[in-house]
């Protein structure tokens, strides 16, 4: 998924628009976009939207659980165990070990369980960030830079949080998962959107989460191969196969296994755009 489109639980009437924005794939939220107050109502509305049948695979359609040292997470899990719809993935916030994840997709039913999608947003998030992104069933992990930065006591800047969106990076590369960036949360900041989502993907991001629909756009475009990228992924992998295992050069330069593994990396991100 390039682009993710939270929707709050509360609000079942936005889920409809929301699959409609055009995001890769859209999450109801039960955890922060929900008060205590609200959380049974939200999770059987969340429970009936799942179960709904939908004429298309896309977007894909998901939610965010709460956490599962609360009463509330516990509940979610229980509700969607013994519920009728199925979700294409799972979010699962404050993450902190990868037993947490075994644990979880054990109760929802080993491999019928979705496609999990970690949140790290602590340090000791951090810490096991390996073995968080490593863990059986993992998808892909996103970076919940907000409560990291209020874990650290660092600003949202970027600077503050480069190490760890490095950290991530490698881990998410070392068990070969997606990983998606924390949302721009300055909606009407569109220059600050694209510009940070550019450097999130030049780290090795894979996408990035949105808080609104006027994001989708923008987050999409960044993680969508220009015509340039292929053009020049193209002769690269031609100048390789025409070398027939010798030395290959592209522009006067050898061409060395990681740029044509680049190169691939690029061409199939575009079959997936």
């Amino acid at each position: 998924m390039r682009s993710l489109l939270f929707v709050p639980g509360s609000r079942p009437d936005r889920i409809a628009k929301a699959l409609a924005a055009g995001a890769d794939g859209v999450c109801i939220d039960l955890e922060d976009a929900v008060p205590p107050a609200g959380k049974d109502e939200a999770r059987h509305a969340v429970m009936t939207a799942l179960a709904e049948s939908r004429a298309d695979a896309a977007p894909r359609l998901g939610f965010r659980i709460n956490s599962v040292r609360t009463p509330a997470g516990l509940a979610d899990l229980a509700a969607y165990a013994h519920g009728e719809g199925r979700a294409d993935f799972l979010m699962i916030p404050k993450v902190s070990h990868g037993e947490e994840l075994v644990i979880i997709a054990e109760a929802l039913g080993g491999p019928e369980a979705p496609p999990l999608w970690p949140i790290v947003e602590s340090a000791a998030g951090l810490k096991h960030a390996y073995q968080i992104a490593g863990a059986p069933g993992v998808e892909g992990v996103l970076f919940g830079g907000a409560d990291f930065a209020a874990d650290l006591g660092v600003t949202l800047d970027w600077e503050p949080l480069l190490h760890a969106r490095g950290v991530l990076a490698a881990a998410a590369a070392a068990a070969g998962v997606e990983l998606m960036d924390v949302p721009w949360l300055d909606v009407e900041d569109e220059d600050g959107l694209i510009a940070t989502t550019a450097r999130a993907r030049a780290l090795g991001f894979t996408g990035r989460a949105c808080i609104h629909p006027r994001q989708v756009a923008g987050v999409a475009a960044a993680f969508t191969p220009g015509e340039d990228e292929l053009a020049r992924a193209r002769a690269i992998l031609e100048a390789f196969d025409k070398a027939e295992g010798g030395a290959a050069l592209f522009n006067g330069k050898l061409i060395e296994l990681p740029v044509i593994r680049a190169a691939r990396r690029t061409l199939a991100a575009a079959r997936q755009a």
